[in-house]
């Protein structure tokens, strides 16, 4: 498959730079290279938000991680499924609202501009957050990139994930946001077709549903949707279902909510997300459970598990379908790595270079730094990739867990709460924040996913404050009356 794969991948990004090249000359200013000048349809807007929502774990972690535990592991996907609803019903369309009053263009500002915050603190420790979780989570994709390429072409790690990173810089550094959001539509189409076409052909030839279960009753796998040897299954099943509570504070995909055109094409873009995210997530659940009757000596202790997916392209697929199969993998990869970037970009420019470098800096000015913030992140990222000590699934749960913890519980009281402050929601970030790490690093997550605690501590903290010093603040509370007057507001849109 080598050539053939290899001449797909070379078309694949050259279509990605085309693109790039295209929006160069469309990004004028600062809210165009970072948010496409909020023009955004509805199509574009919902895949390019599920599809930077669903990195290379959609099909390399999560088929992995149900190699190996079989369904009990579903409940990711189903925790997940559940908290896209819940995004896009009740968060899209007051952000874009909210965004749009406040004149915000990133999440941090959002933050500063939403609480009235004097000091600026909101905004600069919001930033420092992306920074480091973007980095940790930009890296996971790396790995991913790593792997598929040594799989596929037999090339070395180091070079695979070195490939990789130059391609994404590349379109991210020239279109910015449109080039971001027209390549995820793109990679979006390409990730569904492989998520359909690869486990209907793999369910035919693996002789169907009994040799599924012949495969789990060889493996003690049979309990389903039970955790095997769990002294508490109840509480593991709420542990792989909170991963829905991330979405609520992933600043990547929040920032595809902030630049729609209008509330109206949000409406038709979260019939489309939803429908989308229901069939991944049900073919990379499907992908796994194949992959157990179909290879019986991955070998877990080397993260073989996680390359399931590319092991039944492999077999499966003729030369020329397995590369276009291949390069959705890489679509997976690409399309949250890019996005990361571009938000990475925007907090080191937008949130601290303008907030404490310089106030006033021109518009060419600021675009030369954010376009150079793209290449330092990168870098970052390409050094912490190089020495992949965990799976990409485990990599993936601590960044997703971290922006769930900070940004959750912030982003629904803003929008939801007139009652909370400037100081309530910082206070919030930081407990919500040090409680992720402290039980990550603790070994607790093994018993409960970090974000869990992290996202509590986050919320008691914003309503202990909130009760004792509520919002007085008058231009505040006006402002919060206006941007949430949702119906009215989707009318006249």
């Amino acid at each position: 498959m080598a050539w053939p794969t290899l001449i797909t991948f070379i078309l694949y990004f050259l279509i990605l730079t085309a693109i790039g090249f295209y929006f160069y000359r469309k990004s004028h200013n600062l809210e165009d290279y970072l948010l496409g000048g909020r023009g955004m349809g509805a199509w574009v807007t919902a895949l390019s938000a599920q599809a930077s929502d669903m990195s290379g774990w959609l099909l390399m972690g999560l088929p992995g991680a149900i190699y190996v535990s079989g369904l009990s592991d579903s409940w990711i996907a189903i925790g997940l499924f559940i908290g896209t609803v819940l995004n896009w019903w009740f968060v899209s369309g007051r952000l874009r609202t909210y965004t749009g009053n406040t004149n915000s263009i990133t999440l941090p500002s959002f933050f500063e501009e939403r609480f009235a915050d004097p000091t600026g603190l909101l905004r600069i420790v919001s930033a420092f957050i992306i920074l480091v979780f973007f980095a940790i989570y930009a890296s996971s994709g790396l790995v991913a990139a790593g792997r598929l390429f040594e799989s596929t072409f037999g090339v070395s790690y180091s070079t695979a994930v070195l490939t990789g990173g130059i391609i994404i810089v590349l379109y991210t550094f020239l279109g910015g946001f449109l080039a971001v959001c027209w390549t995820d539509l793109f990679q979006g189409l390409l990730m569904i077709l492989a998520l359909v076409i690869v486990p209907v052909v793999a369910f035919q030839n693996i002789g169907g549903t009994d040799a599924i279960i012949g495969a789990l009753e060889a493996r003690n796998m049979a309990k389903g949707f039970i955790p095997e040897g769990v002294d508490f299954p109840l509480l593991a099943i709420l542990s792989a279902m909170a991963w829905g509570l991330g979405y609520f504070g992933q600043p990547h995909i929040l920032t595809r909510f902030m630049g729609v055109q209008s509330i109206r094409k949000l409406r038709r873009s979260r019939t489309i997300a939803i429908a989308w995210v229901a069939i991944s997530l049900s073919g990379a659940v499907i992908i796994g459970m194949i992959g157990i009757g179909m290879f019986d000596t991955l070998d877990i202790a080397r993260k073989e598990h996680e390359k399931v997916f590319i092991y039944m392209i492999r077999d499966m697929m003729g030369p020329w379908l397995g590369g276009v199969m291949l390069a959705a993998v890489l679509s997976a990869i690409m399309s949250t790595i890019d996005s990361q970037l571009l938000v990475s970009s925007s907090a080191l420019t937008e949130d601290f270079y303008r907030k404490v470098v310089k106030r006033k800096p021109g518009e060419k000015e600021i675009m030369v730094i954010g376009r150079g913030c793209v290449i330092v992140i990168s870098v970052i990222a390409l050094i912490m990739a190089m020495d992949p000590k965990d799976s990409i699934l485990g990599i993936v749960a601590y960044a997703w867990g971290g922006f769930g913890a900070a940004f959750g519980p912030a982003v629904l009281f803003a929008l939801f709460s007139r009652r909370t402050t400037w100081r309530s929601a910082l206070l919030g970030m930081v407990v919500g924040t040090a409680v992720l790490v402290l039980w990550k690093h603790s070994g607790w997550g093994s018993a409960m996913y970090e974000i869990v605690p992290g996202f509590l501590a986050n919320t008691i903290t914003i309503l202990i404050v909130d009760f004792f010093f509520p919002q007085t603040d008058p231009d505040v509370l006006v402002q919060y009356r206006q941007s949430t007057q949702f119906r009215s507001t989707t009318r006249s849109t």
